[in-house]
């Protein structure tokens, strides 16, 4: 895997989508979520997030991380997808894609590895490659990052990295 395409409401989000009064909507995000994307960037990963929203929440959470890519208003997933793998010169083999409901099936057919998170649609699971333990909004996304680099036996090398880079001492971890 060289890219991670992400879903935004229902994988970094709970679902849930919090109204005011004016018409503000508010969101909430998992702390390990963001890690796990900062842990994908540092083994030199493509990330991106790709919604059908047209949120600015979305666009914040991907400019705070630092994800390559922000797509909002994408009804057409799989377009979205293929577009920024061509971008980056990648193909659909090297991509993990993780969705949750019926607009994110079309992109987890193109993807290398499709990853559904725990809770999302029965026909989503259906079509994934790998379901998450962990709900959409509750260390899915976390959790998809450590199965990846452990199955390509660099876990332990990035971990080690991201703590040094963030003023950790190497070996400190066990």
């Amino acid at each position: 895997m060289r890219a991670l395409v992400l879903d935004v409401d229902g994988v970094l989000t709970d679902r849930r989508m919090i109204l005011s009064e004016r018409g503000d909507e508010l969101k909430s995000f998992d702390t390990r979520d963001g890690i796990g994307i900062g842990l994908a960037r540092r083994a030199g990963f493509k990330t991106a997030l790709i919604t059908g929203e047209k949120s600015p929440i979305a666009q914040a959470r991907g400019d705070r991380l630092g994800v390559d890519a922000v797509v909002l208003g994408a009804r057409r997933k799989a377009d979205a997808l293929e577009r920024l793998l061509a971008e980056w010169g990648l193909g659909p083999e090297t991509a993990a894609y993780v969705g949750d409901d019926l607009l994110d099936i079309p992109a987890l057919q193109r993807a290398g590895l499709a990853i559904a998170v725990a809770d999302a649609a029965p026909e989503v699971r259906a079509v994934a490659h790998a379901v998450t333990r962990a709900r959409g909004g509750r260390g899915a996304v976390r959790e998809c990052v450590e199965r990846i680099l452990r199955a390509q036996g660099r876990w332990r090398e990035v971990v080690t990295a991201f703590v040094v880079e963030h003023g950790g001492a190497p070996g400190a971890w066990r």
